[in-house]
């Protein structure tokens, strides 16, 4: 049965949210076990190192933009529709939102998405972390928070269309899009050769994390060019979907009706990650202890939260999956992300902190 066969059989929500779930196992499983970590990438430049992490990050990232912008190439992907290039975006939004998103990183050891794969590893830190951000999450959609995250946002805004694309602003086009796609691509992959020749397997997880940015992205654009209802063009995303799913479990009138992409990707994600703790030994509880700081976690995962929302999106769903269509908005968060990060591990080894 094709695409539209499973369409006309179960409905666009639950096609979409069995694709979701699929594709979040993969990524979950793919990040647990190639330890892909933002944070520990962005401590790796600062440190001056081409560490394993920066490395893993880098070729994961890189290869998301290549198979993007491959998909944008050749017609498969109309990069256009999604929100990160249709609509009016925030650029003071984006650079704001982003900074204290990378403050906020570094103070709850990891960004959502991590927080979500050290959880199913049995880290209840991260757990009561990511907790706190998706509470976070939702009093800045629309809750206490909103009118901040709404005035901050509206300072600089920036039109939709050839304005939020950097191809367009470059004049690169999309084959200079894509060159440059697999000039990074290479360069990335020439780094881990370097350091990680023999572990063909590691360099398979950091890719398959990066493939499922583009997957998901190719996989909801081919529901909406079948389906006779709209679609919404998306990738992963860690931060609505975190709310969505909490509002879920606490009061069932206040989210969304049906399934979609988000309710199939979130859970599966958590699962592709416990499988990978248990198949590689690595799940185990973890709890507080004095040195880890408490506060830190809470103010870091408060930052997060109301940062992801005022950048429209975290490191994966701002960051990879709205960096790999070269939005500019994407962009200056994830710039912003390592500017607050680097922030951050700047005062931590003033204090003596251990980061």
């Amino acid at each position: 049965m094709n695409l539209s066969g499973w369409l006309e059989a179960w409905g666009d929500a639950t096609v979409l949210a069995w694709g979701g779930a699929l594709l979040g196992l993969v990524f979950g499983f793919a990040a647990q076990r190639s330890r892909f970590c933002a944070r520990a990438a962005v401590l790796d430049v600062c440190e001056k190192r081409v560490g394993d992490r920066l490395v893993v990050w880098l070729l994961a990232f890189s290869t998301a933009l290549l198979a993007v912008q491959l998909l944008a190439y050749s017609g498969n992907l109309k990069p256009e529709g999604s929100r990160f290039l249709a609509g009016q975006g925030s650029l003071s939004g984006a650079i704001l939102g982003g900074f204290l998103f990378g403050i906020g990183m570094i103070l709850a050891r990891g960004c959502a998405g991590r927080l979500l794969i050290l959880s199913a590893n049995g880290n209840l830190r991260a757990l009561i972390s990511g907790l706190v951000f998706a509470v976070t999450v939702q009093a800045s959609i629309g809750g206490w928070l909103a009118p901040a995250r709404q005035a901050m946002g509206n300072l600089w805004l920036v039109d939709g269309g050839a304005g939020r694309s950097l191809l367009s602003l470059t004049g690169l086009g999309q084959s200079g899009g894509l060159a440059v796609a697999a000039l990074m691509f290479a360069t990335a992959a020439y780094l881990f050769a370097s350091r990680h020749r023999n572990r063909p397997w590691l360099a398979a997880g950091a890719a398959t994390t990066g493939m499922v940015i583009a997957a998901s992205w190719g996989f909801t654009q081919a529901v909406a060019n079948v389906s006779f209802e709209a679609v919404q063009l998306q990738s992963l995303n860690f931060s609505g979907p975190s709310a969505e799913w909490l509002m879920r479990v606490v009061s069932t009138a206040t989210v969304p009706d049906g399934v979609n992409f988000d309710y199939g990707m979130l859970p599966a994600t958590f699962l592709g990650s416990l499988l990978g703790a248990l198949i590689g030994g690595d799940f185990k509880l973890e709890g507080f202890k004095t040195e880890n700081k408490f506060g830190h976690y809470l103010i870091g995962a408060v930052l997060m939260g109301f940062g992801a929302v005022l950048a429209g999106g975290c490191t994966i769903g701002a960051g990879m999956s709205g960096g790999s269509l070269f939005a500019l908005t994407a962009w200056l968060t994830l710039i912003s992300i390592a500017a607050g990060a680097a922030l951050s591990w700047a005062v931590y080894r003033k204090m003596n902190w251990p980061v």
